[in-house]
């Protein structure tokens, strides 16, 4: 895999955190730190999107003719259906 070089600013309290991050152990230099961030930044951007794509297609559903009852025992039974709960 091919590297690109990035020079970044960071303030007196960001350069303070990721050396306390690299001391504690996790990582051993800046860089490493800094590309440990980026899959998790990845990962939540694609979650909050799914949310989104969720909410709208949510909204483009319709009004539902259950109860808010009705409702939230579809949901319950559903969750234990896919054994989250």
């Amino acid at each position: 895999m091919g590297r690109v070089r990035k020079t970044i600013t960071l303030t007196d309290q960001q350069g303070a955190w990721v050396k306390a991050r690299i001391a504690r152990g996790g990582f051993t230099n800046d860089s490493e730190y800094i590309r440990d961030l980026i899959p998790r930044d990845q990962e939540r951007s694609a979650e909050i999107e799914a949310i989104r794509r969720a909410l709208i297609e949510g909204e483009n559903s319709g009004i539902s003719e259950r109860t808010p009852d009705e409702i939230v025992r579809a949901a319950k039974e559903s969750l234990k259906a896919d054994g989250r709960i």
